[in-house]
């Protein structure tokens, strides 16, 4: 392994970086550093979050710079706040003994007019997200006509938040003679015709696998029904008491109610998504970058460009909808060679994202096993001992109290006190789950297992219920867009334990589905007052056969066959017509209005 000497980086440079605590350099800077040094060397460097790439493009940028001309040199584009402020400030931090180096962060949120008066005292190198920089450059307060490198960070990201055509009118004011390097997570087809269009020659470098994840992250799943998500993240979250990490939700709506959940049950946690105002977007994240929150319930694009040392967990609370996107998420942890875990929490029917995504990454998710109350229990107990270890003691300080609190605790021997200490801690989780129900694994197998018992003695008559089970009505249908998924979420939302359900007959405006006997009048009273689409819900226990459309012979009757209906005769041979609507068409069609009225009659006897 090279030097950072080796590599050409300066001993200004090489001093700063020291002090920072940085070795040796990492795969992504051995390879990038000395092929930025030269001129006219365009990059495409693939490696994810964490592996070290701001130091790959940072250091030979500030090292290029001629400090003596303050003129735009060198141009970062990336696509969040920020992802903008972390890369300025590493920059600063690597150019600390380069006397009169000036970075500028160029951002949306905050003050236009600063901004433009800080270009007009000169600055050397700017770090921008697109929508601000096309903004300055339709002003005419900025130039690029004095750009010699070109950064592009995080440039799948940028793209898929709809960059494409502010960098491509950015990179028309670029001069043609330049250094380009375009960093990205992953090779999509986007980031190839980019690199094709504005890059000369590039030379590509890829660190570990193309779309793969980083060698220093865990990868686990645990599979449980819909209705159990938050359960199992209370209990994983529970089970790491030491957890530092992110969570990620689909969507902002989805984000804000997972934060709200845990903050009323008692964790320190926050949200993270753009519905938020600037200010508070800046004051979550800085409580969350100083660990006064332990966890962060955030949207992908909210959490791009993170810069958070030591996160120890990222959970995806569901898989995201573009497989790319799990690779930045587990990228947020196991970074700077450090190790991480990266959890999914799912259910069956994200079985398939699950099987791209491992084929993407190269790797396999562990299947989890969902931690029992046990479990949890003793790992918070052990938590509490460990803190009591680690808490300083300031004798000076607390010297005056010492009598009076050893005159009130003088009634307790050792082990009643540590008892009580412990306790004062410990509690709540005890109290939690103590008649807490375990959380049930749900795998193919299983449910190959339960669909093939639910079938199990069905009835050949579709009006009687399955054996052990009780046919339920309900006053929704597929004109209401009303499916199995939907009476599950709907049964999911409204109980608090899992139903098991038989047969579904949806029907055009009602329908019917089974449940097991000791459940049925749960359901009914679970969904009275529910809704639907904005209509009311009204659910009751099928009457048995009342229930069934008129006609419908009833059970000590055999139902007519096709041929005493008159069904098997020839259509110019049937006796009577009038007989076969009487008979046969209105036992069918219950419904059918008196055909005397409709002139049914006129019209077979003109037919015949």
């Amino acid at each position: 392994m090279k030097t950072f000497e080796e590599l050409g980086v300066s001993k200004e440079i090489r001093r700063a970086i020291e002090e920072m605590g940085y070795e040796s350099p990492m795969p992504v800077q051995e390879a990038v550093i000395p092929y930025l040094l030269g001129e006219n060397n365009d990059v495409v460097a693939l490696a994810q979050t964490g592996t070290g790439k701001t130091a790959a493009f940072g250091l030979p940028l500030i090292q290029k710079i001629d400090v003596k001309k303050r003129i735009p040199q060198s141009l970062i584009l990336c696509p969040t706040r920020e992802l903008c402020l972390q890369i300025a400030g590493d920059l600063n931090d690597y150019s600390k003994y380069l006397n009169d180096l000036r970075v500028l962060p160029v951002y949306g949120g905050s003050s236009i007019e600063s901004q433009i008066r800080a270009l007009k005292q000169g600055v050397h190198v700017i770090v921008a997200t697109p929508g601000r920089l096309l903004d300055l450059m339709e002003r005419k307060t900025v130039s690029l006509a004095t750009i010699e490198n070109v950064v592009m960070d995080e440039a799948d990201e940028m793209l898929n938040m709809g960059f494409s055509e502010s960098i491509n009118a950015i990179l028309a004011d670029v001069p043609q003679e330049r250094n380009t390097l375009l960093f990205s997570a992953t090779m999509s087809q986007e980031i190839a015709r980019i690199s094709k269009n504005y890059l000369r020659d590039a030379k590509e470098i890829t660190i570990g696998r193309k779309n793969e994840s980083t060698g220093t992250v865990k990868h686990v799943v645990f599979t449980v029904h819909a209705k159990d998500k938050y359960a199992a993240l209370k209990r994983i979250v529970d089970y790491y008491p030491q957890i530092y990490g992110i969570i990620f939700c689909r969507t902002r709506k989805e984000t804000q109610e997972i934060a709200d959940k845990l903050m009323q049950d008692g964790y320190n946690a926050d949200s993270l998504h753009g519905e938020l105002s600037q200010a508070q977007r800046d004051a979550v994240m800085q409580k969350f970058r100083i660990r006064n929150l332990q966890i962060l319930v955030a949207t992908d694009v909210a959490a791009r460009g993170l810069d958070v040392d030591d996160l120890t967990h990222v959970i995806n609370y569901g898989l995201p909808d573009e497989a790319e996107s799990y690779t930045h998420r587990s990228g947020r942890t196991g970074r700077a060679g450090k190790t991480g875990t990266s959890i999914a929490i799912i259910n069956l029917r994200e079985k398939g994202k699950m099987r791209q995504i491992e084929q993407m990454i190269g790797k396999q998710f562990a299947p989890g096993a969902m931690p029992s109350a046990q479990q949890i229990c003793e790992k918070q107990l052990l938590k509490v001992i460990d803190d009591l270890e680690k808490v300083k003691v300031n004798e000076a300080e607390i010297a005056a109290f010492m009598p009076d609190i050893c005159r009130k605790l003088d009634w307790l021997n050792k082990e009643d006190l540590i008892k009580r200490m412990v306790s004062h801690e410990f509690n709540r989780f005890a109290e939690y789950y103590r008649d807490r129900e375990e959380i049930e694994p749900v795998t193919d197998r299983g449910r190959e297992r339960n669909l093939r018992e639910s079938f199990k003695g069905k009835p050949t008559d579709p009006y009687q219920p399955s054996k052990g089970f009780v046919r339920m009505f309900i006053n929704q249908g597929k004109v209401d867009n009303f499916y199995p998924r939907e009476l599950i979420e709907l049964l999911n939302k409204h109980t608090s334990r899992r139903i098991n359900l038989g047969r579904i007959d949806l029907k055009k405006s009602f329908s019917y589905f089974e449940v097991e006997e000791h459940d049925a009048k749960m359901v009914a009273k679970a969904l009275a007052g529910a809704r639907f689409n904005g209509r009311k819900v009204m659910v009751e226990i099928a009457g048995g056969e009342h229930d069934k459309p008129a006609g419908y012979p009833k059970a000590d009757h055999p139902k007519p066959n096709r041929a005493e209906r008159g069904y098997n005769k020839p259509r110019g041979k049937r006796d009577d017509w009038k007989q076969f609507f009487q008979e046969g068409g209105r036992q069918l069609r219950g419904d059918v209005p008196d055909f005397q009225e409709e002139g049914w009659a006129k019209r077979s006897k003109k037919k015949h």
